[in-house]
């Protein structure tokens, strides 16, 4: 078993269980559902013995996110992009519908089993670990560690903001201008910075626009609540987007090409980036042809 991070309970105004407690805590439990996963997995403890989603948390607790070190993934026979790779991390472009890890045999996280070359530190994983998520819907960059020594490190720069993520999106409609965003989530502050690349005539939505977003902060569904709030869900976003959308079964036009961040053992930094996907790009060309097409005719 592996310690992976730690957090001691501070003075508390009020009583509070575990379950909810612990929300937030660490960048991996970010939601009541994920915390419960986390103590059923065997990967949460209070004080050296398992946590259990009843207890009642105190001051001075210490509650320590561990690696049971029992879990062997299989490995789904699934060909993953590899982007960026050293002995300590390793930066995969995740293909949209494919969750990054739980349950279910078809993740990410075992498709990279045995694809990846394992660290040579004396803390290796035997598998390489998720730093992150993406929703199962958006594809892109998305970071691995290989040892719990740059998992604790990525973690503390994901927790503190030090990790700059940036997105394309096509939006339904045509988007004005350049905008933050803040709007909160879940009564949590959420802030999205958005500009606007290009907007093209279409047919069917009348506008689509090209954007870039910058989240500021890391709430679920964060960037697609945030489109449907200025009144642009994203293109295919079966969610939160409009029935008869745009190529609603060719996905969801969100991908994560960028992530910026000081590397926690080389300290220097590091600026991986991808291209738009090729979907993006011939969804847009085809629009604009139709539009042509349309207006030189009438």
């Amino acid at each position: 078993m592996v310690i992976i991070d730690s957090h001691l309970v501070p003075e508390l105004n009020s009583r509070v269980r575990f379950v909810d407690y612990a929300i937030g805590i660490f960048p991996q439990l970010m939601s009541k559902n994920s915390v419960k996963k986390a103590i059923k997995r065997e990967e949460l403890y209070v004080n050296d013995v398992l946590a259990t989603q009843g207890y009642w948390v105190k001051c001075n607790d210490n509650i320590d996110l561990v690696d049971p070190g029992h879990r062997s993934p299989k490995p789904y026979d699934f060909e993953i992009p590899i982007i960026y790779e050293d002995d300590h991390l390793v930066v995969v472009n995740k293909p949209s519908g494919l969750i990054v890890s739980g349950n279910k045999f078809e993740t990410l996280e075992n498709a990279l089993v045995g694809k990846i070359e394992l660290s040579t530190q004396p803390d290796a994983w035997k598998w390489p670990k998720p730093v992150h998520r993406l929703d199962a819907a958006t594809s892109g960059l998305i970071m691995f560690s290989k040892n719990a020594f740059t998992h604790t490190a990525l973690a503390k720069l994901f927790e503190h903001k030090k990790i700059e993520k940036t997105y394309v999106a096509l939006l339904k409609g045509k988007v004005d201008e350049s905008v933050k965003i803040e709007e909160p989530i879940n009564d949590q502050q959420a802030i999205s910075d958005l500009r606007v690349i290009k907007v093209i005539h279409s047919l069917r939505n009348d506008f689509i626009s090209l954007v870039e977003f910058k989240p500021q902060t890391g709430r679920t569904h964060q960037l697609r609540i945030h489109s449907k709030h200025i009144g642009h869900p994203i293109v295919g976003d079966k969610l939160y987007g409009e029935i008869g959308n745009t190529l609603l079964k060719k996905g969801m036009f969100l991908c994560a090409i960028g992530l910026k961040f000081i590397h926690p053992v080389f300290k220097k930094e590091m600026n991986i980036s991808m291209d738009m996907p090729y979907k993006f790009k011939a969804l847009l060309e085809r629009e604009v042809r139709r539009w042509n097409k349309y207006n030189s005719t009438t």
